[in-house]
């Protein structure tokens, strides 16, 4: 027997889906706004807020920070080699190390930090966020007129922005350093040339888009998983943690590939 949907109510399930979409990512851009003033108010940062959020932080970086900096190295090491051995072969030597920086640093390393706090840290936050709606917490405090976003979810977005952004710095330096060693090795005789491809690459223009794109994508996968954690799912969209989680991660990829493309665009056309 066909289940397949009558063409009449194609419509309306086509205006039920467009408006849970549009739902869904108003809660995300409310959500970012309200974490944004209270991250901007003196009152979020009293000592009990301020300890609450430095554990947070220390919680969702500390645990990964070393195995993704060891992760990025050997990546660097791995591109590195491939890329100076390719352009020798054919004779582009002069821009194996530039094109390992732009791809590598640029480019790779900001995403890749972004989604490894996103499946150690944030999504899992999340969820407990979740876990602690559906059981009530989050309505308790409201009822005791306390902020539930204040209480449960700014110190979670703090950390989450936190971790991405100092995964990504840290890596990118070590990154830069094994470029360095991979080509040039265990000597100073190519710094003079290294440096000058540096500022070649890195030029006002390009720098500010990276550091916007690296903001742009610690926000992304602080926020989007706060948002589907700490709100319920709209009516008639898939229950549960499993099908809210998978809508949240959708929106989260579609953001980082927006960024990414949009990224692109301004720094190579």
């Amino acid at each position: 027997m066909s289940t397949a949907p009558h063409p009449v109510h194609l419509p309306r399930r086509a205006w039920e889906l467009a408006l849970r979409w549009a739902l869904a990512w108003w809660r995300i851009i409310d959500l970012g706004a309200v974490v944004l003033v209270l991250a901007l108010s003196p009152s979020s940062y009293r000592p009990a807020a301020r300890t609450r959020m430095a554990r947070q932080m220390l919680v969702d970086t500390a645990p990964i920070l070393l195995g993704f900096t060891a992760l990025a190295a050997l990546l660097s090491l791995v591109i590195t080699h491939i890329v100076v051995v390719t352009a020798l072969s054919y004779g582009l030597t002069r821009y194996a190390l530039e094109m390992v920086i732009r791809v590598l640093v640029l480019e790779l390393i900001p995403l890749t930090a972004a989604l490894f706090v996103a499946m150690r840290s944030t999504i899992p936050s999340g969820a407990q966020l979740a876990r602690l709606r559906a059981a009530g917490r989050l309505q308790a405090l409201a009822d005791r007129g306390v902020d539930p976003v204040r209480m449960e979810v700014l110190a979670r977005v703090l950390a989450g922005v936190h971790a991405s952004i100092t995964l990504a710095a840290l890596s990118c330096v070590v990154a830069l350093v094994m470029a360095y060693l991979g080509v040039y090795g265990l000597n100073t005789a190519g710094l003079p040339a290294y440096t000058r491809m540096f500022g070649q690459v890195f030029t006002p223009s390009i720098t500010l888009v990276f550091g916007l794109k690296t903001l742009l994508f610690s926000l992304a996968v602080a926020l989007i998983p706060m948002a589907s954690g700490l709100h319920p799912p709209p009516a008639g969209a898939l229950q549960g943690q499993d099908g809210q989680g998978q809508g949240g991660l959708a929106r989260m990829f579609a953001v980082l590939l927006l960024i990414e493309v949009v990224s692109l665009m301004g720094n190579y056309y």
